[in-house]
């Protein structure tokens, strides 16, 4: 079963006064946002305006999964308490909006939880765009947001330019350089239209006050582009499913500047219409006794069994994927490290195995069961020539990087139709899970010499109706620590 988090706001300038209200939808899993929405409902009070968030976003979370659960935050003490049914509604415009609202999903399927004003911008800015897209005579548009990219910038819109360093086509660093382009043009764009006095000219909406009372201060300017997360730093090179780093890390930004990567999209990237995404969460088996000597470990050696510590590993991503509870099938690689590794975290979710052939670790040839520096010693132009081409195989007639792409590019188009809109755990090898990334991301060959995956490592993409895929999280070990 899915799990979503809502966070929802709404303000009235004046209360009652000019209202709106801004709520989005992120996977509990991943922490990926949804589905943004917000309006400019006329005028009402502020509290008024907080039932219609909690009710836009509900609503959206039921249009991208009826049989989700959902976990509601807001900084209203109000609008919290009356919803978890510790303080009783009295005021007549709220019973009903409070009435709809427990309607749209079944008893019990929705968790209420307060939270500090200052944890709430997203949806904040998303109010604060629609009542100043009301103030213009206009309706609040999803396709002109940057609520998001304001809220990772944190500064309302006003970011400053990042002058990033990193290597050529660091994802990090070219985002980035994106987001401190937008934030300068939004900022040159507000002044040119309004002059040096219009930042101050709108009134922010109060906040947890009873109906009637009034409250004001600063307020947000709306927005001007759409923006779609997107982005994963290349830490370190790793060859192969056991085999260690061939040469030395990449070096990329600092974590801020990864944490606010961002990349242009078109407007209406993954509309909603689509429908919720086909989600492969890809969890890399444990460790084996190979995987600490760093040997190449693939579909044509020994085919180990899990160490102690491999098995430790996965009771560990067992137990978070448990909590997340959002994992409905379990794929597994017919390799016996990765059937135990999915056995383990199966039993935990009280789900059954499926193996699929197509998840596979590539076949090293005469490489399998020696380390990097045994293969440059023994077979050193046949090394040279794998390291240069995605077409050359392992010595021995092993599989190339083209074959497996080839392989694993058909197995997710039969996962993807298998279990559409689905979150499904797949659970398989380095090479498979960096192939997946690098295809979904559109990143040539040599990308797979770039990214770093370590055991029982958590990595989630996405793909959509129209084609498109979204690399959300990758190499995630928070679990191991």
């Amino acid at each position: 079963m899915r799990e979503f988090i809502v966070e929802a706001d709404g303000g009235s300038r004046g209360n009652p006064g000019p209202a709106g209200y801004g709520a989005v939808v992120s996977d509990a899993a991943t922490g990926e946002t949804l589905r943004e929405t917000a309006e400019y409902i006329g005028v009402a009070t502020n509290n008024v305006a907080e039932y219609r968030g909690l009710l836009a976003g509900l609503h959206a979370a039921r249009e991208l999964d009826p049989a989700a659960t959902v976990h509601v935050r807001m900084d209203s003490k109000l609008v919290i308490e009356q919803m978890s049914g510790r303080w009783k509604i009295k005021h007549p415009d709220m019973k009903p909006l409070a009435a709809q609202a427990a309607r749209i999903f079944p008893p019990g399927r929705v968790t209420y939880e307060w939270m500090p004003r200052a944890q709430n911008k997203h949806a904040d800015r998303l109010a604060n765009g629609a009542m100043d897209a009301g103030a213009r005579g206009e309706q609040w548009s999803e396709s002109t947001s940057t609520a998001e990219l304001d809220t990772a910038a944190g500064g309302a819109g006003r970011a400053e330019a990042v002058a990033p360093s990193g290597p050529p086509g660091d994802a990090a660093a070219g985002a980035a350089r994106v987001r401190g382009a937008l934030a300068q043009g939004r900022a040159s764009a507000a002044a040119d239209a309004s002059g040096p006095d219009a930042a101050r000219a709108s009134a922010e909406p109060a906040r947890d006050v009873p109906d009637g009372a009034s409250a004001s201060g600063g307020g947000e300017t709306d927005a001007d582009t759409r923006a779609a997360r997107a982005g994963a730093e290349a830490r370190a090179v790793q060859v192969d499913d056991d085999a260690g780093a061939a040469t030395d890390p990449l070096t990329t930004k600092a974590d801020t500047d990864a944490r606010a990567a961002k990349a242009v999209a078109s407007p209406g990237w993954a509309p909603a219409d689509m429908g919720a995404p086909a989600t492969f969460v890809l969890l890399r088996h444990g460790e084996t006794p190979l995987t600490p000597q760093k040997r190449f470990s693939g579909s044509g050696g020994t085919d180990p069994s899990l160490s102690g510590t491999g098995r430790e590993q996965a009771e560990r991503a067992a137990a978070l994927l448990a909590r997340r509870g959002t994992i409905q099938a379990v794929v597994s690689s017919p390799l016996a490290r990765t059937r135990e590794t999915a056995g383990i975290v199966a039993a935990r979710l009280g789900l059954d195995v499926s193996i699929d052939d197509g998840l596979r670790e590539t076949d090293f040839g005469a490489w399998e069961g020696l380390t990097f520096a045994e293969v440059r010693e023994r077979h050193p132009d046949d090394l040279n020539a794998w390291l240069a081409s995605p077409d050359a195989e392992p010595t021995g007639g092993g599989e190339s990087f083209a074959a497996t792409a080839t392989r694993l590019a058909a197995t997710r188009d039969r996962l993807v139709a298998a279990h559409a809109g689905r979150t499904v755990l797949l659970v398989t090898h380095v090479t498979p899970i960096k192939t997946l990334v690098r295809l979904a991301l559109g990143a040539p060959p040599e990308s797979l010499f770039r990214m770093e995956l370590s055991a029982a490592s958590l990595s989630v993409v996405a793909y959509y109706a129209d084609g498109n895929a979204s690399v959300r999280l990758l190499n995630d070990t928070s679990h191991l620590r």
